[in-house]
C-alpha cells in the first residue's frame, strides 16, 4: 500500500465513525422534536443515515484506498454532516420529556 492508499483508509475509517455518531445520535432523539423542529421525520432520518452509515462501512473496510475517491462515500458524508449542522441543534432544544429534571418543589437540590 502507498501512502496516498493510506490515507485514504484512514480517512474513510473517520468518515465511517462520523456517520456511526450521527445515526446513534439520530436514535436518541425524541421522535417529535424533528417534527417540531420542522424537520423530516425520525423514520426518514434513520433511513438517510442508515444508508449513510453502511455505505461508509462498505468503503472504510471493504473497498478500501483503491477506489476510496467516489461520489457515494462523499454524499454518505454530506447526509451526517447536514444532519450534525443543521437538524441536530435545533432538535436538540427539545427535552426528552422526562418527569425527573433533579429538582425539588423550590429549585435545584
Amino acid at each position: 500500500m502507498t501512502p496516498l492508499n493510506i490515507f485514504f483508509v484512514v480517512i474513510s475509517i473517520a468518515a465511517f465513525a462520523f456517520e456511526v455518531f450521527a445515526f446513534i445520535d439520530a436514535v436518541r432523539r425524541p421522535a417529535p422534536a424533528f417534527v417540531a423542529a420542522g424537520k423530516q421525520t425520525k423514520p426518514i432520518w434513520l433511513l438517510i443515515l442508515g444508508v449513510a452509515m453502511v455505505v461508509g462501512l462498505g468503503y472504510a473496510f471493504y473497498v478500501g484506498g483503491a477506489s476510496a475517491i467516489s461520489i457515494l462515500p462523499v454524499a454518505a458524508f454530506v447526509a451526517a454532516a447536514i444532519y450534525l449542522v443543521d437538524v441536530r441543534p435545533k432538535v436538540r432544544e427539545f427535552k426528552t420529556g422526562s418527569s425527573r429534571s433533579g429538582s425539588g418543589p423550590y429549585g435545584p437540590w
